[in-house]
């Protein structure tokens, strides 16, 4: 049994900053991929940052130069580092890990809230 717990999101204003973390616990033998995806009213899930395990990351293009993921191994914790952020940038945030427990398989966080107002 994994879980992945958020934390960190909330409202901002435009131009502010958030730090969203998740943890997985847990079953785990080993992590590989971790990263945060965003679901807006009436849009589907998309990809906002990617990290796997040697520290290669991928960012979409709308929060490249804004955004910064990381992950701390030892905690088995990934973080997203938001700057500059946009109203656009209001949606639910998901963190995901595909990771090595009992199988391997992927898993999917509760959702952390983000609001920026104008």
């Amino acid at each position: 049994q994994v879980q992945l717990v958020e934390s960190g999101g909330g409202l901002v204003q435009a131009g502010g900053s958030l730090r969203l973390s998740c943890a997985a616990s847990g079953s785990i033998f080993s992590i590989n991929t971790m990263g945060w995806y965003r679901q807006a009213p009436g849009k589907q899930r998309e990809l906002v940052a990617a990290i796997t395990s040697g520290g290669s990351t991928n960012y979409a293009d709308s929060v490249k130069g804004r955004f910064t993921i990381s992950r701390d191994n030892a905690k088995n914790t990934v973080y997203l580092q938001m700057n500059s952020l946009k109203p656009e940038d209001t949606a639910v945030y998901y963190c995901h890990c595909s990771l090595w427990g009992l199988g391997f398989d992927d898993y999917w966080g509760q959702g952390t809230q983000v609001t920026v107002s104008s």
